[in-house]
């Protein structure tokens, strides 16, 4: 089943964040992620708000989490920790 990487993010260094960006696209191309949204319009309805979104589909649970924990995207990653406050999900869809 096909599954969706949800990123919610608050960026806190634009310089830093730009790096994990230019490197985390790539990576999750490599795993067979496509993004579908990317920090577009958004209305909060409830939780904590941040100001970026982001979703990715993947061809399953298994690929998006490989991906996380691919070397590309650890590397990514590695600039984004420090430049931005973020939750991440993974969840599975009924297609």
């Amino acid at each position: 089943m096909p599954a969706l990487w949800i990123a919610h993010v608050t960026v806190t260094d634009e310089e830093a964040y730009g790096r994990y960006a230019k490197l985390a696209g790539p990576a999750i191309a490599k795993h067979g992620g496509a993004f579908i949204a990317r920090g577009g319009r958004y209305v909060q309805l409830e939780g904590k708000e941040r100001p970026r979104n982001v979703v990715a589909k993947f061809p399953s649970v298994e690929a998006a989490e490989t991906c996380y924990h691919s070397p590309e995207y650890q590397e990514a990653l590695s600039h984004a920790r420090d430049a931005s406050e973020r939750e991440l999900l993974i969840v599975e869809t009924s297609e």
